[in-house]
């Protein structure tokens, strides 16, 4: 069985294909089912973020599990496969191992080195373990990938060659002011509780904020995320209802959202009543995509429908503009959800700086420090060869262990019939011809069973597993049993 993964990411698609092919939880278990129950694939695990979607699986042919991988892809994003496919890459064996290394490291992140996406692989090998569907080569390659990218970021200076994407936004949004003074004395309003949401969320509590209210459309996790921030005095915090997200808004200094929808949770027309300008829904863009029903009148809609419905084409009506710190009205967005939360015509309501992850991706071309990347992807490279030896060591292991067992049942019958021969043999007399013929045994296995480790770990040595069966005629059924127990191994758990 060979490692394959298929994907796309910023890298190798727009922005605009991205969010149309961005998975929901339930279509994630759903693609994980499917992919086991395709002829190819026996282990999958998939990785869904703001910005890439990739599927790994351990597959026995090359060329069918890359068209399989794709098709399935394409059918759980609903992008056509005929769409999809010019921005799909495919990594094979150690070349996929070193693209989720450097994954994991941020190398491949929108702005290097940040450190969010260790935490979206470990909950994508515990979504495959949830499932059953990643087994031993998944488990141990996304463990292992976990592991590097706490290397690369306790051993190297990576955090210096980028921010996370919430500070990089936000130092987006300042536009060359320094953050804490920008911050200072705002209000934030925080749409949604997720994790990225709540990273937001505790980085503008250390930024200085005055006020941070959360809105999501579950009450208790919103009420969870307040409480977190509400201790050690440093902000006030508060929670409310989505409902109340068109209120709040005309408060607000600062907003962010990033939430699971499907459809917009803010609409340009609802961030201009927010402001009180005139926004005339007749100059959106013909090729901006069509806007959800206007969740802050009808805030359960993205919930339920998750469609999207053509704007109103009115002129929103003018509300009295509210006053912010001895200025004119002012709105910072930050849109960090894919598909997107925020109307991009927003950007074009007077008074409104709007960010998202589109601008985020132009604006991240700066380049990061070349000594610590460079550090790092030595350190990439190191690791994939020892997790590929260890693979390879692995894999002849059950073989190692069923030819010591088949040694031992031969010792065992060997010994019962000495028992019968000579049964007058005493018990200290019998131990000892036992531990004599036990030496033996093990002596002449040690040497070809340790060289033979030595040899499976080297590049092309998979056959030596199988030069050991035949010569040895092991039975593959012992063989197997013994790969299942070591799957089923306890210590094999999370990281």
């Amino acid at each position: 069985m060979s490692l394959l993964v298929v994907g796309l990411s910023h890298r190798s698609a727009p922005v605009s294909v991205l969010e149309r092919a961005s998975l929901a939880p339930e279509a994630q278990t759903k693609l994980l089912q499917d992919t086991l129950a395709a002829e190819p694939a026996t282990e999958g695990a998939v990785l869904a973020t703001c910005n890439r979607i990739e599927l790994y699986a351990d597959v026995d042919k090359f060329h069918a599990g890359v068209a399989e991988l794709s098709t399935l892809l394409a059918q759980h994003s609903g992008v056509g496969l005929d769409e999809l496919t010019p921005y799909l890459y495919v990594h094979y064996e150690d070349r996929a191992v070193h693209h989720l290394f450097s994954v994991a490291c941020g190398l491949d992140s929108m702005v290097v080195g940040e450190g969010q996406i260790l935490g979206q692989i470990k909950d994508a090998l515990a979504l495959g373990q949830d499932l059953h569907t990643a087994g031993r080569l998944l488990n141990d390659l996304f463990q292992q990938s976990l592991r590097v990218g706490k290397r690369a970021h306790s051993e190297t200076g990576i955090d210096r060659a980028g921010q996370s994407l919430v500070t990089f936004g936000l130092e987006q949004l300042a536009d060359g002011t320094e953050v804490t003074e920008w911050a200072g004395g705002k209000r934030a309003l925080v749409i949604g509780a997720g994790s990225m949401s709540s990273l937001a969320a505790a980085t503008l509590a250390r930024a200085g904020v005055a006020e941070i209210v959360v809105a999501n459309r579950t009450r208790a996790r919103a009420d969870r995320l307040v409480e977190i921030l509400g201790q050690g005095g440093r902000v006030t915090a508060r929670a409310v209802e989505m409902g109340a997200v068109a209120d709040e808004l005309t408060r607000a200094d600062v907003v962010v959202s990033c939430t699971g929808a499907t459809g917009l949770v803010l609409t340009a027309e609802a961030v201009a009543r927010a402001l009180g300008v005139d926004f005339d829904a007749a100059e959106r863009p013909s090729t901006a995509p069509a806007a959800a029903p206007d969740p802050l009148d009808q805030h359960a809609a993205w919930v339920e429908n998750g469609s999207a419905t053509a704007a109103s084409q009115a002129a929103v009506r003018r509300v009295p503009a509210q006053a912010r710190s001895g200025g004119p009205a002012r709105l910072h967005l930050l849109d960090l959800a894919m598909p997107r939360d925020i109307d991009g015509a927003a950007h074009r309501v007077d008074g409104v700086r709007l960010v998202d992850i589109e601008s985020l991706a132009e604006a991240s071309a700066d380049a990061p420090m070349a000594a610590d990347v460079d550090q790092v992807r030595t350190l990439v490279a190191d690791e994939v060869a020892a997790f590929g030896a260890a693979q390879r060591a692995a894999h002849i292991t059950p073989t190692v262990v069923a030819l010591r067992t088949m040694a031992a049942d031969v010792v065992a019958g060997e010994i019962a019939r000495l028992d019968g021969r000579l049964p007058d043999l005493d018990e200290k007399q019998r131990a000892e011809i036992t531990q004599t013929v036990r030496r033996v045994v093990d002596k002449l296995l040690h040497a070809p069973t340790v060289r033979v480790k030595q040899l499976a770990s080297e590049p092309g040595g998979a056959g030596y597993a199988d030069a050991l069966r035949e010569l040895f005629d092991l039975d593959p059924q012992t063989v197997a049993a013994v790969s299942r127990a070591d799957l089923n191994d306890p210590n094999r758990g999370r990281s």
